[in-house]
C-alpha cells in the first residue's frame, strides 16, 4: 500500500501560480504511475495530468495543457503539479492518486483505475 498526502493549495488571483505537492509513504513510489485529478462543487472528478513510473511519459487534459506541469521525484517519493496562468475555472479540490503498474511508460487518465488517493487540497482562483 501507499499513503498519499497533498499540500500546497490555497487562494490565488487569476493569472497566478501555485505548486501542489503529494508526499507518498509506504511502498516504493517508483512502482506506481501517478496522476492529479480535481473535483469542483457539483461536478464529477476529472483528470488533470498523469505521469508514468519513470517520469518520462506525461499526459494532460486539454484544459490545462501548456499551463500545468506534472513531475515526480521517486527518490524523494514526491509528486508535484506546477500550475501557472490559473483561471477561475481551475477552482476545485485537487487529488493525487497512484496506480500500481508493471509498465514503466504507461500513463492513465481514468480515475476508476487508480488504487490509492490522497485527501485532497483546495485550490481557489479568484477573478
Amino acid at each position: 500500500q501507499v499513503q498519499l498526502v497533498e499540500s500546497g493549495g490555497g487562494l490565488v488571483q487569476a493569472g497566478g501560480s501555485l505548486r501542489l505537492s503529494c508526499a507518498a509513504s509506504g511502498r516504493t513510489l517508483s512502482t506506481y504511475a501517478m496522476g492529479w485529478f480535481r473535483q469542483a462543487p457539483g461536478k464529477e472528478r476529472e483528470f488533470v495530468a498523469a505521469i508514468s513510473r519513470s517520469g518520462r511519459s506525461t499526459d494532460y487534459s486539454d484544459s490545462v495543457k501548456g499551463r500545468f506541469t506534472i513531475s515526480r521525484d521517486n527518490a524523494k517519493s514526491t509528486l508535484s503539479l506546477q500550475m501557472n496562468s490559473l483561471k477561475p475555472e481551475d477552482t476545485a479540490v485537487y487529488y493525487c492518486a497512484a496506480v500500481l503498474t508493471l509498465y514503466y511508460m504507461s500513463v492513465e487518465s481514468n480515475p476508476r483505475l487508480y488504487d490509492y488517493w490522497g485527501q485532497g487540497t483546495q485550490v481557489t482562483v479568484s477573478s
